[in-house]
């Protein structure tokens, strides 16, 4: 159980380097759940049918949010399962819940969990019958079933219904939205600067104050994705909407950036601009950050970023000692980074981060990390907490990093603290 688990990458397979199995939970919750990301809905609420075991973490996430008057909950028991009677509960539960407040919620999330699919539950008659009830109010069905996610995420499904009372509309000519991150985008990204220099409104819904301006996203003319997680949701509202959907990876190889905007500026209308000067502010940010951090080896994980490969890659390019990278798979899109760096960085191990003898993984170099899981299984307080890119894209987003590394080199941080700490960059939570 505590022998090394890691692979070098020369002996790696793509996408799936590790065989799936029983399971470790490594104490790092930065990243953002379904009950964070739901929350993004102004002047919505969340109601939970589950059994009280699942409800636990629920609870705890929305009362470490400070957003316990926004959360309900309807517990489920082992009779529900036979006696005929799940829906009605369901029903019966919710409905006590909303007629209780004294203000109704412009929204509710209504959570349903593992066991009603297992048991077959009419979740649509559910919702139905409830809109019927309170037709003031709009119930968005959502799911806490983790036994399904070989065929969905929970998180990309959680994104996706985060946009579901969204009607199709009349668009309003040029308005773009940012569709499906949990943080604001950089506004300093080159990104931004492309839309906002061809005279697009820029909508976000972790902009939106109101419920209203939130329904308002519906008359964007052109969704723009760029987590991979939310690819689905704007797949979903060009489907449901007719609005076009461009998806746009967060990446890190310069010359992929630069066909992203070009895309981008096609879409647009507009001519590319001359993003030379860019570039060169990125190269002279990692060269700073490199005279800082010098030899010392650097980990990466896969929370921190969404293409770690691509990190790795693009750190090793500038001269950067990378020798971990923390991911249990990869995407598609990193097979190119892949295969580069199985050719040219025969150092590079690949660790696991939630097969069961990871628990028992041991570090004994001083390493930098770079997102909180490589910090936690490499047992060092220098590392970048950062979460899904942290907001950043393009070049200004490998500058930003490049100023987190140096920070991060520099500065020690309370790890054991830091990590446990649920949903980072999340508002609610400050």
């Amino acid at each position: 159980m505590i022998k090394d688990n890691g692979i070098n990458i020369t002996k790696a397979d793509f996408p799936a380097p590790f065989q799936s199995g029983l399971e470790y939970n490594p104490p790092t919750r930065g990243v953002w759940n379904i009950v964070h990301t739901g929350m993004l809905i102004p002047e919505s609420r969340q109601i939970f049918v589950c059994a009280q075991g699942c409800l636990r973490g629920v609870i705890l996430t929305a009362a470490e949010m400070n957003a316990m008057d926004r959360m309900s909950w309807v517990t489920v028991s082992e009779q529900d399962l036979y006696d005929g009677t799940m829906e009605q509960d369901v029903i019966d539960g919710v409905s006590d819940i909303i007629k209780r407040l004294d203000e109704k919620p412009k929204c509710v999330l209504l959570f349903l969990s593992c066991v009603h699919l297992f048991a077959g539950c009419d979740f649509k008659m559910i919702i139905d019958q409830l809109s019927e009830m309170f037709p003031q109010v709009h119930f968005i069905d959502c799911y806490m079933t983790p036994t399904m996610r070989k065929s969905i995420s929970p998180d990309s499904l959680m994104r996706k219904q985060l946009y579901e009372p969204l009607e199709k509309c009349e668009k309003k000519p040029k308005t773009a939205a940012i569709i499906g991150c949990d943080r604001a985008t950089d506004g300093s990204s080159e990104l931004v600067r492309i839309i906002n220099s061809a005279g697009f409104e820029l909508l976000d819904i972790t902009k939106c104050k109101t419920y209203e301006e939130y329904l308002a996203m519906a008359e964007s003319s052109l969704n723009i994705t760029y987590i991979p997680a939310a690819k689905p949701a704007g797949e979903e509202l060009e489907r449901r909407l007719g609005t076009k959907h461009l998806y746009l990876p967060l990446c890190y190889g310069y010359d992929e950036i630069e066909s992203l905007y070009r895309r981008l500026c096609s879409e647009l209308g507009v001519q590319m601009p001359d993003l030379a000067a860019d570039r060169e502010s990125a190269d002279k940010a990692l060269a700073r950050a490199l005279e800082v951090v010098g030899d010392t080896p650097v980990a990466v994980d896969y929370t921190a970023v969404p293409r770690p490969l691509g990190l790795c890659r693009l750190l090793l390019e500038k001269g950067f000692n990378v020798k971990r990278c923390y991911a249990d798979s990869f995407s598609e899109e990193e097979r190119a980074d892949f295969e580069w760096l199985k050719e040219h960085c025969t150092e590079l191990d690949i660790f696991p981060t939630v097969n069961v003898k990871m628990e028992f993984s041991q570090c004994s170099e001083k390493y930098l990390a770079i997102g909180q899981k490589a910090a936690f299984f490499c047992q060092t307080d220098n590392f970048v907490d950062i979460v899904a890119g942290g907001g950043g894209y393009g070049f200004e987003g490998i500058k930003m990093l490049a100023e987190l590394i140096i920070d991060g080199a520099e500065n020690k941080k309370d790890r054991r603290k830091v990590i446990q700490h649920k949903g980072w960059g999340c508002e609610s939570c400050l």
